[in-house]
């Protein structure tokens, strides 16, 4: 039977101690299991019992005595994070109920989500099929087209960031370095702030962060999908930051007709690379032209039988 977010299994982590499950979360979230361990905070499987629901706590960690100026950046932090996945209303991104303070820290109350991530889906089962990456690419590129529509960079696009439920539904999740277009680009310019893997050259060299780094970030995550590793990783920092700004992708071994929509997405430069619209039509039209034999032999057979 598949497993549901309801049934998810504890994940082992190493660190400090971890919240007991049973703990009560403002009067109202009971923790239940521990689903995952990120830089910024953990995520926990809870029941809501007042309007007897499962939910899922963010929970922002704040490493041993904090002053009161970080405790408040942290909380701003969290808040942050939580009003701008509010302000995408699409059904690809990951659904905001809350934001509760619990002992001073702050916890951001989601929706459950079943299924595991891509990146959990890749360590798996290795790289995914064709088809299956172009469906995973038309609904990010859906869910990033309403994110910049609301004035939101997301920032740091990646498998891992990116969730695959049971239902079919395909889900961008932790928009913990998210930040709006109308921020002082001043301020963003030279924060390098992300994943090394999938951040797009412009943000390597300081520039401030567009919806085009999201796409070149997308491109990143498809070849990942396909092929089975990041196209600039090094396996060392310098050189993989040195690799995204000067060389070209890692060879493509298995893309097949992918490769030059996720070559259009990783350009170099932003102004060069693949538009929403345009990555949508070419990956539709490999849709297209990928399931007319199908058809075409289910017609066939139809009429001689």
């Amino acid at each position: 039977m598949d497993k549901t977010a309801t049934d998810v299994e504890p994940c082992q982590v190493e660190g400090p101690p971890i919240d007991p499950a049973g703990r009560l979360v403002a009067g109202r979230y009971r923790l239940q299991s521990l689903l995952g361990r990120g830089g910024m905070g953990r995520v926990w499987l809870a029941e809501d019992e007042l309007l007897h629901r499962p939910v899922a706590l963010k929970q922002l960690m704040l490493s041993g005595l904090v002053s009161d100026e970080t405790g408040r950046a942290a909380r701003a932090h969290a808040l942050r994070e939580a009003r701008a996945t509010a302000r995408v209303d699409h059904n690809g991104a990951v659904k905001i109920h809350d934001v509760v303070k619990e002992d001073g820290r702050p916890w951001i109350v989601m929706e459950p989500l079943s299924g595991r991530t891509l990146q959990e889906t890749l360590d798996a089962e290795g790289p995914l099929p064709i088809d299956q990456v172009a469906s995973i690419g038309l609904c990010l590129l859906d869910v990033l087209q309403a994110t910049h529509k609301a004035g939101i960079v997301h920032r740091d696009v990646k498998p891992g960031n990116v969730h695959l439920c049971h239902s079919g539904r395909v889900v961008l999740t932790d928009f913990g370095i998210a930040c709006t277009t109308d921020d002082d680009s001043s301020s963003l310019a030279g924060v390098f702030a992300g994943s090394p893997a999938y951040t797009s050259p412009e943000l390597v060299n300081g520039g401030a962060p567009g919806p085009a780094s999201d796409l070149f970030s997308l491109g990143a995550t498809l070849f990942t999908a396909v092929e089975g590793r990041p196209p600039f990783d090094k396996g060392d920092l310098f050189a993989t930051l040195t690799a995204l700004v000067e060389d070209p992708p890692a060879p493509f071994l298995r893309a097949g007709p992918l490769r030059p929509v996720i070559e259009g997405l990783l350009a170099k430069e932003p102004g060069r690379r693949l538009s929403v619209d345009q990555a949508r039509a070419a990956l539709r039209a490999i849709q297209r032209e990928r399931s007319t034999p199908a058809t075409d032999h289910r017609l066939r057979a139809n009429v001689e039988s």
